[in-house]
């Protein structure tokens, strides 16, 4: 957590003993972790107040319904590219288009992708005979 190697930790820890003594060391190493635990848990609930100030999981929603979104393009462009309509968004010379607030994931049930049907080709015209064109003849 803090990078202290083993080596520092055995260090920090014969200092203590020889400063403290035998006697007082158990005392001082439960009141330290005492206190190292009280800080994680203030630490960890001013963490908490703040992301729910903040809005922090609204946002990661919002992000990955944003995300969702783009996958389910991308699937459409990939299984039907002659349908494909330009976006608005980024068409030259148009007017930029405001996001829309995507819902929750829960809320909004995705509908699959349908794969394209394919239509038939017209079958091309028989050719007509054509007679020769022949200029007329003078008398």
């Amino acid at each position: 957590m803090f990078g202290i190697s083993f080596s520092e930790l055995l260090l920090v820890s014969l200092v203590a003993l020889v400063v403290l003594g035998p006697e007082r060391l158990p005392g001082a190493a439960r009141t330290a972790g005492l206190w190292v635990g009280r800080l994680k848990r203030s630490f960890n609930s001013i963490k908490q107040e703040v992301e729910r100030e903040i809005g922090a999981d609204e946002i990661r929603r919002q992000l990955h319904n944003e995300h969702i979104l783009s996958m389910e393009q991308e699937a459409r462009r990939i299984l039907n590219p002659q349908s494909v309509t330009p976006d608005p968004a980024t068409t030259p010379g148009s007017e930029p288009v405001p996001p829309v607030a995507a819902a929750t994931p829960e809320a909004t049930p995705v509908a699959p992708v349908a794969a394209p049907v394919a239509t038939p080709a017209p079958a091309p015209a028989a050719p007509t005979p054509t007679e020769p064109t022949q200029p007329p003849r003078a008398p």
